[in-house]
């Protein structure tokens, strides 16, 4: 009987902490971004654009955390902060596509201007081990910008 107690604990410990686990590993959830863009567009709101898009951008903001982090494209597909890639701010991405030929920056923005939220999918690569692979990702409007952060599934 005690055994059959431990093991229902320790199985509830191990369900209960997978979420952690994950997000440790380099997994964040879908609660993990949309918290984030949540976060980055009170951040934005509160401390004005340039404030906000220079914290999105720095790799020691805290808008990054394992393979999540945060990106504010213009609805003209202009990159106004970029968290995996200060490359980025500056460019326009709107025809960009994924290996699937999909523009996913040009999808993004278009749904932007009809939908104060939503989910995409689309293929990227994930600057954690530089594979390409499928991901979601969050979006919230915000004037004229979409801020939006994204999961590796």
């Amino acid at each position: 009987m005690r055994s059959m107690i431990r093991l229902t604990l320790l199985t509830s410990c191990l369900l209960a902490a997978s979420p952690a686990l994950m997000a440790a590993a380099g997994g964040a959830t879908e609660a993990d971004a949309t918290g984030m863009v949540k976060k980055g567009v009170a951040f934005i709101k509160a401390n004005g654009k340039d404030k906000g898009y220079a914290e999105i951008t720095s790799k020691t903001g805290q808008f990054r955390h394992e393979d999540l982090y945060l990106v504010v494209y213009g609805l003209d597909g202009v990159v106004h902060a970029h968290g995996a890639n200060e490359k980025m701010v500056g460019k326009n991405l709107i025809d960009l596509k994924d290996v699937d030929g999909k523009a996913f920056v040009r999808e993004r923005v278009d749904m932007a201007k009809t939908k104060a939220s939503f989910w995409q999918d689309y293929k990227f690569t994930n600057p954690e081990n530089k594979k390409v692979e499928p991901k979601a990702m969050y979006c919230e409007k915000l004037d004229d910008t979409v801020v939006c952060g994204g999961i590796y599934k």
